[in-house]
């Protein structure tokens, strides 16, 4: 399995980015995570090259592209997922400045809980956190031990500020 963060550049320096929590956990055989510079004018060649692969999906919410069809992949049968590390208004506009990725198939989490993420302001309750959804990943792939200690280096985060 494979984590693909496509993080917006302003993410990068960010002391409360979770994808450094992902990509600092993350490292079991089987399971590897690694972050991609998102360019709006010139997308990353390794991402466009996998992006129409049958087991590769974009976890995106539904309630961000309201009406645009899209093709849903099972949680179950992805094997790499791109998840857009970035703040909610950013992840936006990286998705709506992407045509590239309005044709990867989707992945839906349907989390039991909202975000617990409280590092930054006007954030969606219902939306999670980059960490937040890669824990949600882990365990619904079976890797509970994996998730947990992701899940554990989070709150540590979270509670002390990034």
């Amino acid at each position: 399995m494979q984590i693909i963060l496509l993080t917006h550049e302003r993410e990068m320096a960010r002391p409360s980015n979770t994808g450094q929590l992902v990509l600092s956990a993350v490292s079991e055989v089987g399971v590897s995570a690694e972050r991609l510079a998102w360019r709006r004018t010139e997308p990353d060649k390794t991402l466009l090259s996998i992006l129409g692969s049958p087991c590769t999906g974009l976890v995106y919410p539904d309630t961000e592209t309201a009406g645009t069809p899209y093709k849903a992949l099972g949680i179950e049968t992805c094997e790499r997922f791109i998840l857009l590390d970035a703040t909610w208004q950013e992840a936006r506009k990286m998705y709506n400045r992407s045509p590239y990725l309005h044709a990867v198939s989707r992945v839906t989490l349907n989390s039991a809980r909202g975000s617990r993420y409280r590092l930054r302001r006007n954030q969606k309750k219902e939306g999670l956190c980059t960490a937040e959804c890669v824990v949600e990943i882990l365990r619904s792939k079976g890797r509970k031990e994996l998730a947990d200690r992701l899940e554990e280096q989070f709150i540590q985060f979270n509670v002390a500020g990034g």
